[in-house]
């Protein structure tokens, strides 16, 4: 599947979800997708826990959030201090 395909599976809305980047057709943030990958969930575990998700749609999430990398950064060195 290529970049632009995972990248349609995720939905901007100002109706939905306070505008938040979802997975298109749910009500599931991509940050909590993220979130959960970041902190030790498998596919697999992500999938058994939110039903009618697709591995695309987690392919998605990471997708989106490395499109976002692009365009900013955060400064690790400061997010450490704080």
């Amino acid at each position: 599947m290529s970049k632009d395909e995972l990248l349609a599976r995720i939905s901007v809305d100002p109706g939905v979800c306070f505008g938040k980047p979802c997975i298109k057709g749910h009500r599931i943030w991509v940050s909590l997708v993220l979130d959960l990958l970041a902190g030790g969930w498998s596919h697999r575990e992500i999938l058994d826990n939110y039903p009618g998700l697709h591995d695309a749609d987690i392919l998605a999430c990471i997708a989106y959030g490395a499109e976002m990398t692009r365009e900013r950064y955060i400064d690790i060195e400061l997010a450490h201090s704080a």
